[in-house]
């Protein structure tokens, strides 16, 4: 297929964003490069917006909106477990084309792709490498001289700070070959031959364009690193400059250096340059290798680029809706809000479509108290970007197909979340609440959760593991949430000691069909030592085939009690739950239905 045959979006480079994992992205600013002294919270005037050197992703992903460019649908590789399926699934950006595709989308195969397994999620697609293009930026130059071979010499070598790829050295083909095979005359030189698949395996592909990017960040923050303190004078350096040394330069020939021979100082060919350095040539027709006389002067920081400045924000939105004629309404934008929150959620889609200012003022998050996408087979990068953009209090994604990468995202940009319901997805989706943090979160929808066991709820219980040295006291993650429920999963008494730990502050709390609750689980929620014994108003039970008669008592310890619900429980007696009611802690129930006692506030 060729290139002009290929979507609209094939030549579009998508921007990839940050892991958040990799060693760059945990460490903190230095405060000391031009984009720290440019942050306001270092006293820059803060137009950059950029972030630290030493803060750059050595393995950026691709963006939550990027889909697939055949079939529309984002990566999908956390919803299955084999490792063909999951890179069947998974998005693959390539580094010549810039399409990003779903590789079983493709029919054509992984091995016909060239995977990049240092860069999350990128190759070269099948397409581009049946059809030989290459990359067009500079690292289609390496690829060329490793296909010339002898025409051209890439030379590698050890940078001070560890190994790396030096920059590349063009040389004829006498020097190149000469340099390589010393002593063989040129008549017995052979024609380079093109790199041919070996038995173990096909050819190593040369560095792609984002690794060659990443090389230079690393070799950038290096240099930064060992820059030594600019106080001392010139003069100093100079002085230093004139003594004797014996190191070698970055750049080696193969022959010489290799051999550890020196060529006399002032002999033939040599010419002496600036910072006290004398440039030999060690035979006619040979390469110029620099040889220092003395400790080499610190190395410069790098010339940073110029940088755009961002615009300033949009205008805010106006107070009047403008009319055809030239005039405003005469109702205010307030009016038309309090009309707007009369209205529901296909009413307000209905308005955005009006004209721009009716747009602008449906997006205000008081009438988006609540969203519910509730039993949606797939969720699309723009449902994400509009619940995001309505900022709900109230989240409904029970029963989805939402996966740990969009979960993740979604979480980090609501922070003012008070109810999320994940009831029904499965728990690699839903593991993303470990690493997500939720100031305001009150409600917890958990129910039917597939495969979520004592270990799971231990992680999601547990504090962060990244607390902040010298802090006396580790706050879970659920500790200001009011309602839990957990009805449906194999909770054992661990998982209800790890509950009583780190969410002593429920109000309500659904423990309805878990198999694995009985007697002993009633005399930990109603224990002395128990938090949950004065906070307790709802309880649910319903289901929990292992409650006996013998704890219906135990529920007599809970004064601020008001919904008990034992429906469904085999081994309950309704006498005993009568007699509960009559008695109840400090008044007596009512009993609308058989084992369920309500009380009156």
């Amino acid at each position: 297929m060729s290139s002009s045959s290929r979507g609209p979006g094939a030549g579009a480079r998508r921007r990839r964003t940050r892991c958040r994992r990799c060693r760059a992205c945990v460490r903190t600013e230095c405060g000391d490069c031009h984009f720290c002294r440019d942050m306001k919270k270092f006293g820059g005037p803060g137009r950059m917006k950029q972030s630290c050197l030493l803060r750059q992703c050595t393995a950026p992903v691709l963006p939550h909106t990027a889909v697939c460019l055949l079939c529309g649908e984002a990566g999908k590789e956390d919803t299955v477990e084999g490792e063909e399926e999951k890179f069947g699934l998974s998005l693959m950006e390539c580094t010549i084309c810039n399409e990003i595709v779903h590789p079983g989308c493709l029919k054509m195969g992984k091995a016909e792709g060239v995977i990049n397994a240092e860069i999350p999620n990128c190759w070269e697609c099948p397409r581009c490498t049946q059809e030989g293009r290459t990359s067009k930026v500079k690292g289609g130059r390496e690829r060329h001289l490793k296909k010339v071979g002898g025409d051209a010499c890439l030379l590698r070598g050890s940078d001070p700070g560890g190994p790396g790829l030096l920059p590349p050295r063009v040389l004829n083909p006498s020097q190149a070959f000469s340099s390589c095979h010393p002593g063989l005359p040129p008549e017995n030189w052979e024609k380079p031959k093109p790199p041919l698949a070996s038995a173990e395996g096909p050819a190593v592909p040369s560095p792609s364009p984002q690794r060659e990017k990443l090389e230079r960040f690393k070799r950038m923050c290096q240099l930064l690193e060992r820059v030594p303190d600019t106080s001392s004078s010139s003069s100093d350096s100079d002085s230093d400059s004139d003594s004797s040394g014996t190191s070698l330069s970055e750049e080696e020939a193969p022959g010489e250096a290799r051999n550890g021979r020196r060529p006399a100082r002032g002999s033939s060919g040599e010419k002496e340059n600036r910072g006290g350095r004398r440039a030999v040539r060690p035979g006619s027709g040979g390469p110029l290798l620099s040889w220092p006389l003395g400790p080499a002067p610190p190395p410069r920081p790098p010339q940073l680029e110029r940088h755009v400045v961002r615009p300033p924000p949009r205008s805010p939105e106006p107070d009047t809706l403008p009319l055809a004629a030239g005039s405003d309404h005469p109702l205010p934008r307030a009016a038309w809000l309090r009309v707007f929150q009369h209205l529901g959620p296909r009413e307000l889609c209905i308005c955005m479509r009006v004209c721009r200012t009716w747009s602008r003022w449906c997006y205000d998050k008081r009438l988006w108290p609540r969203m519910d996408l509730s039993r949606r087979k797939s969720l699309t990068p723009p449902m994400l970007s509009g619940v995001v953009r309505r900022q709900p209090r109230a989240l409904d994604l029970s029963w989805t197909g939402v996966s740990k990468k969009q979960l993740m995202w979604l979480l980090n940009r609501l922070q003012g979340l008070q109810e999320l319901v994940l009831s029904g997805c499965s728990w690699l989706s839903v593991s993303a609440l470990g690493s997500a943090p939720l100031p305001a979160l009150r409600l917890l929808d958990l129910r039917w959760i597939e495969d979520v066991k004592d270990s799971q709820l231990r992680e999601l219980l547990l504090p962060p593991p990244d607390t902040k040295p010298g802090q006396t006291e580790s706050r879970g993650r659920l500790q200001g949430v009011a309602e839990l429920r957990l009805a449906g999963l194999e909770l054992t008494d661990a998982s209800l000691r790890l509950l009583l730990r780190h969410a002593p502050q429920l109000s309500a709390l659904d423990l309805s069909h878990c198999a694995h609750v009985g007697d002993p689980s009633v005399h930990l929620l109603t224990a002395p030592t128990s938090p949950l014994r004065e906070t307790l108003v709802h309880l649910n039970l319903a289901g929990c085939h292992r409650l006996t008669d013998h704890c219906l008592p135990l529920f007599r310890r809970c004064p601020r009690l008001r919904r008990l619900d034992l429906r469904s429980c085999r081994q309950l007696s309704p006498e005993a739950c009568a007699r509960l009611a009559a008695a109840g802690p400090p008044g007596p129930f009512r009993c609308p239905e058989e084992k369920l006692l309500l009380k009156d506030s």
